[in-house]
């Protein structure tokens, strides 16, 4: 996305009452405009009702208009250039943007969606921009045919991913490429980890039930929710009974071979997941390091929710000297920063805020990082690799190039998991897992 310009803001016609569709468009079309300035998502969601106005209700339908016009953001914009001789100004592209999503999606309620796009463009601007988005989409309406047939043969709009990221995936996946791109639009799905100090996977699986809400028991111990729900309704959430993780990153404690007493590192803690599960299975001594304070404060929320104890550390994990006391560990978890490439369903400003050569320069910092954590390592202990990404440069290619500059280090099998890869599907996102031992 390039930086849009802004435009002059006035109120020429009366506000629409908080809980109309008007309403939630013009809140959408605000965020998704933050988002193509180049705020992240998880920001701009933070910031979209600092004085608590909004209803449970009126949140979650702004919420989900920007989600979903950002999984659609390719076809959206390739839409709208067959619509428009020139791009319209910026609020009004964003209203658009979120109207069309939902008339591709909602085409029964076209009346009240174009209805309700009218109106909330006369909340925007100066000048006859109501007629104009009722001249787009009711131009839209009409050749909808005509356009879907055209966006299917354009790979952003088919695929909803920028060309350069269809391109890498493709050349790194040539037999699974398309069901991953798919897998990066759809809703994701929902999984919780019992938290065993307190709870048991069978025991919350019932009490989940008698709640009615279906779950259904995975390998890992995790379950898998069959329609996602508020925390508020999960009974024992704030009594710290579970956490939502997703299903893909249940793994580490039994990758990590885990074992009482054992001194343990969590490298890039936040926002605490992996800290809480390895504490949930087992008692070691861990130490969690985290950059950001802010980051920081909501490891401490999470383990003071569930019931648990660490040592936490703000500091950067790659500069030793500002943490680290000099004794060893026998299990460190590199859960690294990365691209983010696996879990774009969940965070898709990411696909139009990244660009390709990002790549590299997180391939550089995750480098950075495991050379200098391979210093910390116990001989004989285990140090477990991990991102939530699917660009090999940042996975294998990385784990082989670090297997190239440290001769005491050898990647260890994991069952289960051929490649340590796991794509996107229905149950879970995007992960790398390797695991290394150094010995001597």
């Amino acid at each position: 996305m390039k930086p849009r310009s802004s435009s002059p803001r006035t109120r020429p016609n009366p506000v629409p009452p908080p809980d109309s569709l008007a309403s939630a468009f013009l809140g959408a079309a605000r965020l998704v405009g933050e988002i193509r300035t180049g705020t992240t998502l998880t920001q701009a969601l933070a910031d979209l009702d600092p004085d608590r106005r909004l209803t449970a209700a009126q949140r979650g339908a702004i919420q989900d208009y920007t989600y979903n016009t950002l999984r659609d953001f390719g076809r959206g914009g390739f839409m709208l250039s067959r619509l428009m001789d020139k791009p319209p100004p910026d609020q009004i592209e964003n209203l658009l943007l979120v109207a069309l999503h939902r008339l591709e999606q909602r085409p029964a309620d076209a009346h009240t969606i174009v209805d309700q796009a009218v109106e909330a463009a006369g909340q925007l601007l100066r000048g006859n921009l109501r007629a104009l988005v009722n001249g787009v989409l009711r131009n839209y309406l009409r050749r909808s045919s005509e356009l879907t047939q055209a966006a299917d043969h354009d790979p952003v709009a088919r695929y909803r991913h920028p060309q350069w990221w269809i391109e890498h995936i493709r050349k790194a996946y040539p037999q699974h490429w398309e069901e991953i791109l798919t897998a990066g639009n759809i809703h994701p799905p929902m999984a919780l980890r019992p938290n065993l100090r307190r709870t048991t996977a069978a025991a919350l699986h019932k009490t989940l039930g008698n709640a009615g809400i279906a779950s259904h028991p995975q390998p890992n111990g995790a379950l898998l929710l069959e329609q996602a729900s508020p925390v508020s309704r999960l009974p024992g959430f704030e009594a710290g009974l579970m956490s939502v993780q997703d299903i893909g990153a249940q793994w580490v404690p039994d990758l990590l071979d885990l074992a009482p007493g054992q001194r343990v590192l969590d490298a890039c803690a936040a926002p605490g997941g992996k800290t809480a599960h390895i504490l949930e299975r087992c008692d070691l001594e861990l130490t969690a390091i985290e950059l950001d304070p802010q980051r920081a404060r909501r490891i401490e929320e999470n383990l003071e929710r569930l019931g648990l104890d660490a040592s936490l550390r703000i500091a950067d994990c790659s500069r030793l000297d500002d943490w680290w006391d000099g004794q060893p560990f026998d299990r460190i978890l590199a859960d690294v920063p990365c691209s983010a490439s696996g879990v774009v369903r969940r965070h898709p400003d990411i696909k139009w805020l990244r660009r390709a050569d990002d790549i590299d320069r997180f391939a550089s910092q995750q480098a950075r990082i495991l050379d200098q954590l391979w210093h910390t390592l116990k001989a004989g202990g285990k140090m477990l690799y991990v991102t939530c990404s699917l660009f090999p440069e940042e996975n294998a290619a990385q784990v082989s190039r670090f297997l190239s500059r440290q001769p005491d280090a050898r990647q260890l099998p994991l069952v289960g998991m051929e490649d340590g890869q796991l794509r996107p599907c229905a149950e879970h996102d995007g992960f790398y897992y390797a695991l290394l031992a150094r010995h001597g």
